[in-house]
């Protein structure tokens, strides 16, 4: 089997079964390579400052390959966001839960171009109806620097409450991160509110 055929078999397993959320602006699916260099501008952007960021192109794709592995290996990860007008990949969010992190992460990065739009409530509302649905768990954080407001905001419209200081496994825990969070319960008590 040839490199290109290898690599199709491989992206076909991983694209089967894997869920596709709708959304009235976005469609919520597995990462492709087609969404990496609107990725590698995300990341290029020192927006993505709280996040790790910015990033060199080969340093992205590094990390770009977290996801479609996290899907691989533990059956979630973050979605690519897709706005459904442009067809372009605005973003990603999801599920997250690498190995010694603070708890069931729901986390989001948005494009330059989808900032501002409401696009990280909408994609995460999405994403944590299905963690608590698919993947059964019973609470979901935001790992959230401290200096980073509009994320801050984006998870209060969540229904999410600052938990207190949180720390990351080294080499990331010089890192200042307050935990947002809430439980299942919670969520679905608010959920008539966000509507």
């Amino acid at each position: 089997m040839d490199c290109a055929s290898a690599h199709a078999a491989w992206f076909a397993r991983l694209r089967e079964g894997a869920p596709v959320l709708d959304t009235p602006r976005l469609e919520l699916r597995v990462p492709e390579i087609a969404d990496f260099n609107r990725y590698a501008e995300m990341f290029a952007d020192p927006a993505t400052r709280h996040i790790g960021g910015p990033l060199v192109r080969a340093d992205a794709w590094r990390r770009f390959l977290q996801m479609p592995g996290a899907w691989f290996t533990q059956g979630f990860g973050m979605f690519s966001v897709i706005e459904k007008s442009s067809g372009l990949f605005m973003g990603q969010a999801g599920p997250w839960q690498p190995d010694g992190w603070p708890g069931t992460e729901v986390g989001y990065a948005l494009h330059a171009d989808g900032r501002g739009k409401g696009y990280a409530v909408e994609a995460c509302t999405a994403a944590i109806d299905w963690a608590f649905d698919a993947l059964g768990w019973q609470e979901v954080i935001q790992s959230i620097e401290v200096s980073n407001v509009a994320s801050q905001k984006v998870a209060e419209r969540l229904g999410a409450r600052n938990r207190g200081q949180g720390v990351f496994q080294p080499p990331h825990d010089k890192l200042q991160i307050d935990v947002w969070g809430q439980t299942r319960d919670e969520w679905l008590a608010h959920k008539s509110v966000r509507a």
